[in-house]
Order: structure tokens, then C-alpha cells, then sequence
């Protein structure tokens, strides 16, 4: 059997082997999380005067994981989907060679950037991928199920760093990430060998890719800072203050929009433009982009408030020491995330099925209502309730999010040529990754005023006793803006049209 015949008549290996990259990328995105204290103390970075220019060993992939998308799944439209994803995937383990090696905070933060970059390639060429191999009556459960891995690669990313942080080290995870890509480019190359796709033999846009990259930059360091991960860049003087970050924040957004602007202008003269304007008067196109905005930023107050409530509220009768509270709240925080991951993954492939046969808006519009109706129960958690009430809680979440992940995906793919798949599939993860960075900084500022405000009312003797019920308070505000927004984003996707089959 050749290799072309192979991922044509095994459209399921193919989804096998690009799945495995991508979660190995996705994991990476996050297990830093629960390796920084460790890399903190090897690099020798003072706490606190450090500490903005180590949270850019986490801010500088998620920037770089997001700017890569779209430039390398243009690139796999015009030059091949096989030859990119080896490219990304050398990347990647390029970076994981040197990130255990270096010495120093600035090398460390640059090889970790170079990981980024063929990480995030990964996904776009994966998504572009199943849309040359699958047709379209079976495209809506092949994308729910690699959506809901990649979403399983950020989940699982702290659990398996906290295990490597106890037994081994922090270096264990990228030595690992070297064997785990040399398989993963050995099974593209078996599999994906002469799989069928439609190449664009044009010139690559070069102005275009610059631009847009350089947008995304700009927009993401301004969220990154105001959300207060990092600041506008890293200094490496852990002697002098961090600046306010204020008029850095919006200088970098007024940069974005002018880089944004002068895109669009040159895209309009561009015989062969990285992104066709044209796309984005898709209606599908757009509201997928769009009602993917909204889930991410919903999504981003699931992930982070969960862990929160658990550490500030739930931890505090666990264990005499400090020590102990902590273990056992990363454990008991990733269990619970746990149940709404599972229930993503599960509820993926039930998207996908009722795409496949009633559509994309029905499976996404009860998705969006579904998980808002579990955010609306997050909404009530006090101090005191059980586990199951979470877990039930978070199911539902779960259940939601994973009924409007594969006909969401599935929409931006359908919606465009098959040459426009690989920029199409990064505009969509794109949106859906802006969504958690807009929503994690509204997040942040809202939570914060919100406490201040409410701890106004009491003396220092007082806020003592009542500080686990405003905590609770300002976390269920949250989680009910969270169902608020999910309500926002069905009123969007109510807008999808129907399924045209090939």
C-alpha cells in the first residue's frame, strides 16, 4: 500500500499522528505553570524584583505559540502540510535540546520562543490537515477530537509538571519532548506522505506575514502586561523597580491597530496576500472566529478560578503546614479540571455527530447555553460546598464547551477554498487564544477593584474572619460574568448557516 493510498484510506491515522504533536506542543504551552518555582531557584532570580522577567519564560511562548499560527499554516497552503509540520516539529525539539542546557534567563527565554514557534505551527497544519483528508460529512467529529486534545495538552500540562518537579526536575520535561518529536516526525513521514492536498503554488507574502506577525505581538505583550503575567518586556535589572506598565499597555495596543491597519492596506494590493480579505466576509468564517473569541475568554475564568477558589478557600483545612495546604491543593486542582477536560473530550465527539447531521449552529448554540448553565452554577459555590457539587458543576461546563468546539472548527474549515484551510484553521485557534488573553485581563482587573471594594467595608480585625466569604463572592461574580458571556457569544452563533456537502 503507498503512503498517498494510506492517509487516504486511513483518514483516522492520519488524526492519530498529527494529535500526538499537538498535544505534546499544547503541554509544553502550560507545564511551565508548575515548573517555574523550580527554574526560579536554578537561575538564581531574586523574588520578588524577578519575577516579571520570569513569568516571560511563560508569556514569551504563549505570545510566539500564537504568532506562528498563522504564517505557518500559510505557508503549509502553498508549500505542503507534510513539509511544514517536520519543519514545525524540528523546531520544537531544536528548542527543547538547548532549553535544559543554558545558563541564563535571556538564552532560555529565546530557545523557549523557538519551541513556541514549532509548536504552534502544529495546530493550524493539523486542523488544515483533516480537512484534506476527511470529507466533510466526517470533517465535524475528526475536528472535535483534535480540538478537544489540544485543550487536554493545556489541562494535563501542571499535573505532569508537578509530577517531574517531585520525582525528577523541570529539565526532564524538555529532554522528553526530544524523543516524543523524533517519533511524532517519523509517523508524519510514514503517514502523511503523499496525502492528498490542494497546493497554491504562489509567491509567499512577505510584507503581509511581517505585519501580521508583528500585530499579534504588539496586541499580545499589551495583554500579557495588563493582565499583569509580565511585563512589557523583560529588563534582566533585578535591581531596579518594575515601571508602571500602564502607558506601555496602550502604547503597544495603539501599535497593534496601526500594524493591523497597514495590513489590511497592503493586503488590498497583494496579487497573492497572506490573508485574503475576501475570507473575513465569509458569514461562517466570522462567526465561528468570532463565537470562538467569546468561548476562550469563558474558558480562561474555568482554568484559572477553579484553581484559585480550591488554593485560597478549600486548601485552608488541609494539612498544619503551608507546604502540605499547597501539595494537596495542586492535586485536588487538577482532578477537578480533570472532570471538565473528560467532559470536553467526551462531549467533542457528540458535537461532531450532531454537526455532521443537524449542522453547525444547533450543537453549537446548546453547547454555549449548556456551559453557561454550568457557570451559572459555579456562580452559587461558598466555602463549604462538596466535591460533587463542583464536580457536577464543571461536567456540565465541559459537556458545553466540547458540544461548540468541533462544529466551530469545522465552520471555519467548510467556509473557505481548500487552499485557504491552513490560514484559516490558525485565524480560528488564534481567536479563540486572543479570547483567553482579553479575558484574563478583564479578569484580573475586575477581581481585583471587586475585592478592594468589598474588603472597604470592614477593619483589619474584621476583614480576617470574613476574607474566605468575599474570596468565594468575587470568584462567583466571576464565573456568572463568565455564563454572561457565553450567552453573548449564542446570540453570535445563532448567525451560522448551513452545511453545504462537497
Amino acid at each position: 500500500m503507498s503512503s498517498s493510498s494510506l492517509a487516504e484510506r486511513r483518514p483516522y491515522l492520519v488524526l492519530l499522528v498529527v494529535s500526538f504533536g499537538v498535544f505534546v506542543a499544547a503541554d509544553d504551552l502550560t507545564v511551565v505553570s508548575t515548573l517555574l518555582p523550580q527554574m526560579i531557584v536554578d537561575f538564581e532570580i531574586p523574588v520578588p524584583t524577578g519575577l516579571g522577567d520570569a513569568a516571560w519564560i511563560v508569556s514569551a511562548y504563549l505570545i510566539a505559540y500564537v504568532v506562528t499560527m498563522p504564517f505557518m499554516g500559510r505557508v503549509s497552503d502553498i508549500y505542503g502540510r507534510l513539509q511544514v509540520y517536520l519543519v514545525s516539529l524540528a523546531l520544537f525539539a531544536f528548542g527543547s535540546i538547548f532549553v535544559p542546557l543554558v545558563k541564563d534567563l535571556p538564552l532560555l527565554i529565546v530557545f523557549r520562543v523557538v519551541q513556541a514557534l514549532g509548536g504552534g505551527a502544529m495546530v493550524p497544519v493539523a486542523m488544515a490537515l483533516i480537512g484534506d483528508v476527511f470529507p466533510r460529512e466526517r470533517r465535524p467529529m475528526a475536528m472535535g477530537l483534535l480540538v478537544a486534545v489540544d485543550t487536554a495538552g493545556w489541562i494535563f500540562g501542571p499535573l505532569y509538571g508537578s509530577l517531574l518537579v517531585r520525582y525528577l526536575n523541570w529539565r526532564w520535561q524538555f529532554y522528553l519532548n526530544i524523543p516524543a518529536s523524533i517519533l511524532a516526525a517519523l509517523a508524519a513521514f510514514w503517514v502523511l506522505q503523499g496525502a492528498p492536498q490542494a497546493r497554491k503554488k504562489v509567491p509567499l507574502d512577505i510584507p503581509g506575514a511581517l505585519l501580521f506577525m508583528a500585530g499579534l505581538v504588539a496586541l499580545n505583550v499589551a495583554f500579557s502586561s495588563s493582565s499583569g503575567q509580565a511585563a512589557a518586556g523583560p529588563s534582566f535589572d533585578f535591581s531596579a523597580p518594575p515601571p508602571s506598565s500602564t502607558p506601555l499597555v496602550l502604547s503597544l495596543l495603539g501599535l497593534s491597530v496601526v500594524l493591523f491597519g497597514l495590513l489590511a492596506a497592503v493586503e488590498r494590493r497583494t496579487a497573492h496576500p497572506l490573508l485574503e480579505l475576501a475570507m473575513l466576509r465569509l458569514p461562517n468564517l466570522t462567526v465561528a472566529c468570532a463565537t470562538n473569541f467569546f468561548l476562550g475568554c469563558a474558558l480562561i475564568i474555568a482554568m484559572v478560578n477553579v484553581p484559585l477558589f480550591i488554593n485560597t478557600i478549600l486548601s485552608v483545612a488541609q494539612g498544619e503546614t503551608v507546604d502540605e495546604m499547597l501539595r494537596w491543593a495542586a492535586v485536588r486542582s487538577g482532578q477537578v479540571l480533570a472532570i471538565m477536560t473528560g467532559a470536553m473530550s467526551l462531549a467533542s465527539l457528540l458535537g461532531g455527530w450532531l454537526c455532521g447531521r443537524r449542522g453547525y449552529r444547533l450543537p453549537t448554540v446548546l453547547g454555549l447555553l449548556i456551559a453557561a448553565g454550568g457557570f451559572a452554577g459555579m456562580g452559587s459555590w461558598l466555602p463549604g460546598i462538596g466535591y460533587g457539587r463542583m464536580a457536577a458543576h464543571l461536567a456540565l461546563a465541559g459537556l458545553g464547551f466540547g458540544l461548540a468546539t468541533a462544529p466551530l472548527s469545522t465552520a471555519a474549515i467548510d467556509a473557505v477554498k481548500e487552499t485557504q484551510r491552513g490560514i484559516a484553521s490558525g485565524l480560528v485557534v488564534i481567536l479563540r487564544l486572543t479570547g483567553m488573553s482579553v479575558g484574563l485581563m478583564l479578569l484580573t482587573a475586575w477581581s481585583l477593584n471587586r475585592f478592594k471594594q468589598l474588603s472597604s467595608a470592614y477593619s483589619v480585625t474584621e476583614l480576617g474572619v470574613v476574607i474566605l466569604d468575599l474570596t468565594a463572592q468575587v470568584l462567583g461574580e466571576t464565573f456568572l460574568a463568565a455564563g454572561g458571556i457565553l450567552l453573548c457569544a449564542m446570540l453570535i452563533a445563532i448567525r451560522l448557516g448551513k452545511r453545504q456537502l462537497e
